[in-house]
């Protein structure tokens, strides 16, 4: 085992630009590209090895073959427990992507895991977080619903076409961290490039999309019986994660919830060890560049790049080539 790279998969929504390959070096070939999927394991997106040995074997092909010692005990049995839906039993349970808002994005709200669960097609619920790596001037993120605003109200802001009333908005600034749990009404906004952090799920109820119609004068199509069943109201505004601290010089943790922990670390011209603890971790790049000596052909890692560093390799070191700052993701 060593830490392994994927094949990215591109997705091209029209709110998409070009700056996953202008600001991260992704070669999405010609027109919009709104996000790049780094590492996943769906039915329908499968992550490809890209380096060493195991290339061009899927994520899913080497859990089935190797899952303990990629994920680690713990987390192997965990997506193997009975209550998972059938199809998603035995896949790894985390979405990494980063995403190029260059335009602003419907308002959504994603199911819990319960109601994911009961669904036609059952799925998991979405828990995400985000990491704001450039917010142009004026850029906004819709998070959450203001305080005191329940059900009715929102079902009559969305009638009224006027749902931007009664949602939560701030301006971010590059370095902000946002947790979104499962149930919170969330838009990101015109000028965002982000890394996501995100359970494996695919299911969006899309609640408002700001009264646009395409060139024939059609709105696109909402969810909103959908999204208002799985609002949760008890969450308020929604606003950056406030740092903490993890007893490690230079980092911080930014997130810690029942699907995932996110630290940052900032990276020096030196050395740094990264300890498994007996599970898996990721990394993704938001700053700098950085080689992993464990890593076979020793390659530089870049702002933008990804990778899963297996759980049987106990220790990795991180070669900074100058200054560099990465996101650790573990899951718990």
């Amino acid at each position: 085992m060593y830490p392994l790279r994927f094949e990215p998969i591109f997705r091209r929504y029209l709110w998409g630009g070009r700056r996953l390959a202008t600001e991260l070096g992704k070669s999405i070939g010609e027109g919009v590209c709104a996000e790049s999927w780094e590492i996943v394991d769906r039915p329908e997106a499968n992550s490809v090895i890209a380096n060493g040995d195991l290339a061009g074997t899927t994520l899913h092909a080497l859990i089935g073959s190797s899952g303990e010692q990629l994920l680690g005990t713990k987390v192997y049995q965990q997506i193997h427990r009975k209550e998972l839906p059938e199809r998603l039993r035995g896949r790894f349970p985390l979405l990494l992507k980063f995403l190029d808002a260059n335009k602003t994005l419907s308002v959504q709200v994603h199911p819990d895991d319960l109601a994911g669960s009961k669904k036609e097609i059952p799925d998991l619920g979405k828990t995400e977080a985000w990491y704001v790596m450039d917010a142009a001037a004026g850029s906004k993120i819709y998070c959450g619903l203001k305080s005191g605003v329940d059900r009715e109200q929102l079902a009559e802001a969305v009638t009224q076409g006027a749902t931007e009333q009664v949602i939560h908005a701030f301006e971010p600034k590059s370095g902000d961290c946002v947790f979104v749990p499962a149930g919170t009404v969330h838009a990101i906004g015109q000028g965002l490039l982000v890394a996501e952090i995100q359970q494996s799920s695919d299911t969006t109820y899309r609640l408002f999309d700001w009264n646009r119609v395409d060139a024939e004068g059609n709105s696109r199509d909402l969810h909103v019986a959908e999204a208002l069943q799985v609002t949760d109201f008890e969450n308020g505004p929604v606003s950056p994660q406030t740092i903490g601290e993890t007893g490690e010089a230079d980092t911080q943790a930014l997130v810690h919830c029942e699907k995932f922990s996110i630290k940052r670390r900032s990276l020096k011209a030196a050395s740094t060890q990264i300890r498994l603890h007996g599970g898996c971790c990721l990394l993704m790049v938001v700053e700098g560049q950085l080689r992993i000596l464990e890593e076979p052909a020793g390659e530089l890692l870049s702002k933008g790049s990804s990778v899963l560093i297996p759980a049987a390799l106990e220790t990795v070191t991180l070669d900074c080539v100058d200054e560099a700052m990465v996101l650790e993701i573990r899951i718990p």
